[in-house]
């Protein structure tokens, strides 16, 4: 199957500036449309909220295993494409159905069980406070690149047990990863060495963490499985949390009904956060299925294996939902829905709120000076390229960061 010409791209700088534009082109084309996500890459984009809660809670119909990509299949998709880092498939909870996908989401979900909330609030406010620690005397930073980013990494290394060389390591690789440049294919593989030492390490030595869990798990994940299904948590736990916490901040000092209300202390973080979920969904298009057979979605044809993407971006700000919904209803599609809805949704609300309330409580007089900068590259994620801030300069304080001690958090 074919994409229609000048179809809208979901990549490049025009998209990054101004995504709304390329949805509201989707939207004319139809609940579900043809998009190019890369160079050369074409997919299927649902943007109506009705069109993909009804894909989403379809398994018969449709499935999530990519080997099925005919045009990958057939060479079609070129073999550098940056979307292959997250269509590929990898033996992991991402890309099963069926009984597999039972099988490897209830390890998952066992051991993410286990994760102690109280327990990660007080890791995640330590590193949280020597991350500002450290930018406070200046009195300016880019809190994306220099907070944001960083923060989710170093808690989620606790998680899963990392012990201190090896978290050092697995931070400086997955910013790599997340920079999307050149070096990103080898910091990708430098990852998935790091996982493979972790695995090993607690294998040999268990702990009372999320790696040693998934090892120790009734499912008996194998040496691959357990790899993989590591990269994806990290993978999705961290990089969609980053995103949150920067349009957190960005909304909450840029738009005046949040800003005049600072003071609100919790409630006003939680609400602007709640207000990103819909409007800037830190995932923006994600969750690929693959049709079994020719079907028909919402009226559209849909022949079978081509990638069908939803715009958890733009089902969110869908025209068509309710009057007066409000953001305070957690119907968005933010943490997607269905068999396959991601399931650290309050392990990130965590990290997020913390993050956001660590900031706004220890860097005093905050202002953005960047207002409207464009997203990052890519189709994916959803996130500021820099969230730069001037605040007043604080003496530099001793801080040192609770170092890993292989356990949980």
């Amino acid at each position: 199957m074919t994409a229609a010409p000048a179809v809208p791209r979901l990549f490049g700088d025009a998209f990054a500036a101004d995504p709304e534009e390329a949805y509201a082109a989707l939207r004319a084309a139809g609940p579900v449309a043809w998009a190019e996500i890369a160079e050369s890459v074409h997919a299927l984009v649902v943007t109506s909220h009705r069109a993909a809660v009804s894909l989403l809670n379809d398994t018969a119909t449709y499935s999530k295993d990519s080997r099925r990509w005919a045009a990958l299949n057939a060479g079609n998709v070129p073999p550098d494409s940056p979307v292959l880092a997250l269509m590929a498939f990898r033996p992991s909870v991402l890309y099963a159905d069926g009984e597999q996908h039972r099988r490897l989401r209830g390890a998952l979900d066992d051991c993410m069980a286990r994760i102690d909330i109280h327990q990660l609030l007080e890791t995640t406010q330590a590193h949280a406070r020597r991350l500002v620690a450290t930018i406070a005397p200046a009195g300016r930073a880019d809190l994306m690149t220099e907070f944001a980013d960083t923060l989710p990494l170093l808690v989620f290394a606790d998680i899963l047990g990392c012990p201190a060389p090896l978290a050092e390591r697995m931070v400086i690789a997955c910013q790599g990863i997340i920079g999307a440049g050149a070096s990103a294919a080898q910091a990708a593989a430098d990852f998935a060495h790091i996982l493979a030492e972790l695995i090993e390490t607690r294998s040999a030595q268990p702990g009372p963490d999320f790696t040693s869990w998934m090892l120790q798990h009734p499912a008996r994940l194998s040496f691959e499985e357990t790899l993989h299904q590591l990269y994806c948590f990290v993978g999705a736990g961290t990089i969609p949390t980053a995103a949150w916490i920067a349009s957190g901040l960005r909304l909450l000092l840029e738009d005046d009904v949040y800003a005049g209300d600072l003071t609100g202390g919790t409630v006003t973080v939680r609400r602007a956060m709640e207000k990103v979920l819909w409007t800037r969904s830190p995932m923006a298009n994600f969750s690929v299925h693959f049709a079994r057979y020719p079907t028909v979605l919402h009226g559209v044809p849909v022949p079978p294996d081509v990638p069908v993407l939803i715009s958890h971006a733009a089902t969110g700000t869908d025209p068509a939902l309710p009057p007066g919904l409000g953001y305070d209803n957690r119907s968005h599609l933010a943490w997607s829905a269905g068999p396959h809805r991601c399931p650290a949704d309050s392990q990130a609300g965590v990290i997020a709120q913390t993050a956001i309330e660590t900031v706004l409580d220890r860097l005093w007089d905050l202002e953005l000076t960047d207002p409207g900068v464009p997203n990052r590259h890519g189709p994916f994620h959803q996130c500021p390229v820099s969230l730069n801030v001037r605040f007043r300069p604080q003496r530099h304080e001793s801080r040192t960061a609770p170092e890993s001690t292989g356990g949980q958090p």
